[in-house]
């Protein structure tokens, strides 16, 4: 295993997420984003549309109790895990404009600034509210209610642009969001540094675990676990000073095996792609789909509508 990611980081790691971008994996047909049945944290505003009430409803939402609260008893098995309807989760990578060298297949993960900007103003102006993992977490588990119109904003591997581009568009909304730090980047060109990663968390943003260099868990070994999931995990609660009970897949590659490493080191729930669900552990195989660069808003919204 390579002691160190050399810094082709930002060229490999296009790819990093790598799953079928527009494929629809587990999709319901029968549910969609648009109907999904939970009732909105905010009734006064959750009837009205437009970034200025999205903003309002989201500001004003009810936090999600912390999964620890959540006893055991309560929480529902599997299979009424998989019987709820799933909630749109969006996973961007780099938000910056296409170069010339960039390849087609990069582009995929390269979202253009313009492009960003107008599908976060479809999503707001479509009533869209962002929720984030522990209400996830408890929807899934308990069946707790959700705002209307929900969806999860999800970014991977730690890259700059998501601080600088991403964070105050998202603002402007009252979005929150879910980063999953890489941890070997962290001060890098191009990529957030600590600090960043603290005041995200500290603004009300969940930051969760990718790994320490991006190695594919299916792979892991022995001291792997320690390396890649157990020093870096511990490394963002000294960052952020906060428990971190989240993790995302590099590639979005898992396996059963898997599992228990992640529970033993104290997280909850874990996030993949495409891919199907795990039908005996759905918590560690929670779906997202990668928002193309090539995607207009209305292509997205078609996505999120097909595939969940």
């Amino acid at each position: 295993m390579n002691k160190f990611l050399p810094l082709a980081l930002s060229a490999a790691l296009l790819v990093a997420c790598e799953s079928k971008t527009a494929t629809t994996g587990e999709a319901n047909t029968a549910t969609s984003a648009e109907t999904i049945q939970t009732d909105s944290l905010n009734p006064a505003t959750a009837a009205t549309s437009g970034a200025a009430a999205t903003a309002e409803a989201e500001a004003n939402a009810t936090p999600a109790p912390d999964p620890s609260s959540i006893p055991a008893g309560k929480a529902g098995d599997a299979a009424a895990i998989l019987a709820r309807p799933q909630v749109p989760i969006l996973c961007y990578h780099q938000i910056r404009d296409w170069r010339a060298k960039d390849s087609k297949n990069a582009k995929d993960y390269i979202i253009p600034i313009a492009t960003f900007k107008a599908q976060m103003k479809m999503l707001a102006d479509s009533g869209y509210h962002t929720v984030l993992p522990d209400q996830l977490y408890a929807y899934l588990t308990t069946g707790a209610k959700l705002p209307s119109k929900p969806v999860m904003l999800t970014f991977d591997d730690t890259d700059l642009d998501q601080f600088t581009i991403a964070r105050p568009e998202l603002e402007k909304y009252g979005y929150k969001a879910v980063y999953f730090v890489m941890t070997v980047s962290l001060g890098r060109p191009n990529y957030m540094t600590k600090p960043m990663v603290k005041q995200l968390s500290d603004e009300g943003n969940i930051i969760g675990s990718h790994t320490w260099d991006h190695h594919n868990v299916k792979k892991y070994q022995g001291q792997d676990w320690v390396t890649q999931i157990e020093k870096p995990t511990k490394t963002l609660e000294e960052i952020t000073g906060k428990k971190i009970n989240y993790f995302a897949y590099p590639f979005g590659l898992w396996n059963p095996q898997a599992f228990p490493e992640l529970k033993k080191r104290g997280f909850v729930a874990a996030f993949s792609l495409a891919e199907k669900r795990d039908q005996q552990d759905p918590l560690f195989t929670i779906r997202r789909i990668i928002a193309s660069g090539y995607w207009s808003p209305r292509t997205l919204h078609n996505n999120m509508v097909q595939s969940f």
